[in-house]
């Protein structure tokens, strides 16, 4: 049966599309919830001012979306979770934990998990890439870092050295350089 799509169908098809499906797909699902109609003129009009209409408003979102994806692209969220000997956690670290603390990296009150693309459950400690879908066309990737409980997160950014041991290694850098210069060189006169 050709119908044309009323509203997004996961997997299927996106709103304005007419496409062919199967008799009792349309018949028992598509038709009775409001998905599809027919693919008769009155019901491609509809859905084709529809289709504009969403269009535009997928456009704003992705607009807005775009803005939290810069500030999260790369960014490393720290996870602690306990840890047995073989570091194996106990548990897991689930799309719940890294929601709550994607919230809390973009100052939002709460982050739907659902949003997380997580094929399944940190269950070991180490850096691993997630990413996250804001809208339909926008998926940043994030870090997520797990560590044992009472240890620290790496350091990302060097250690700036103490002003002593930069004016060491300082001095150092010269002596070096003024032996280099008083060795004789090769080709001149012995």
């Amino acid at each position: 049966m050709k119908v044309v799509f009323l509203e997004d169908v996961e997997g299927t098809a996106q709103v304005g599309e007419v496409k062919e499906v199967k008799n009792g797909f349309a018949r028992n699902y598509l038709l009775p919830h409001g998905l599809a109609a027919p693919a008769v003129e009155p019901y491609l009009s509809r859905a084709q001012a529809r289709a504009v209409r969403v269009t535009k408003q997928q456009e704003e979102l992705d607009h807005d979306a775009a803005a939290v994806a810069e500030r999260l692209e790369g960014a490393r969220i720290t996870i602690s979770a306990r840890v047995g000997e073989q570091g194996k956690l106990y548990g897991s670290v689930t799309a719940v934990h890294i929601a709550a603390e994607v919230a809390k990296l973009i100052g939002q009150e709460e982050f739907d998990h659902r949003k997380v693309l997580l094929p399944e459950a940190i269950r070991e400690v180490g850096v691993q890439p997630v990413r996250l879908r804001l809208t339909r066309n926008v998926e940043p990737a994030i870090e997520v870092e797990v560590l044992a409980e009472g240890e620290e997160a790496v350091a990302e950014q060097p250690q700036v050295a103490s002003a002593e041991e930069a004016e060491a290694e300082a001095g150092e850098a010269e002596e070096q350089a003024e032996e280099v210069a008083e060795e004789p060189q090769e080709g001149e006169g012995a």
